[in-house]
């Protein structure tokens, strides 16, 4: 069940809209993710790949960045954000 898996793309997406809808229509919403998972991969004759819990992340980390940023702020912290050089 998505609810207790840790580290995978349902749990992420299960943990990301059960604050919002409520656990039980999350359930179904995620019940619907996985039907279209095995329709695709019955379809194209493909493997399951876990895209990760940070798959959405990776997607638009900019995003992520000022929805972040701005729930700081809200807390009445200063942000004062510095990029890592991550070529070292």
């Amino acid at each position: 069940m998505a609810s207790h898996s840790k580290n995978t793309y349902l749990s992420a997406q299960y943990r990301r809209l059960a604050g919002r809808r409520g656990k039980k229509r999350v359930i179904v919403a995620v019940g619907h993710t996985m039907l279209e998972m095995m329709y695709h991969m019955l379809k194209n004759g493909v493997d399951y790949h876990e895209l990760g819990h940070d798959y959405l992340d990776k997607l638009q980390p900019q995003r992520l960045t000022r929805y972040l940023v701005k729930r700081l702020e809200l807390l009445g912290h200063q942000v004062t954000l510095n990029p890592v050089d991550r070529a070292a």
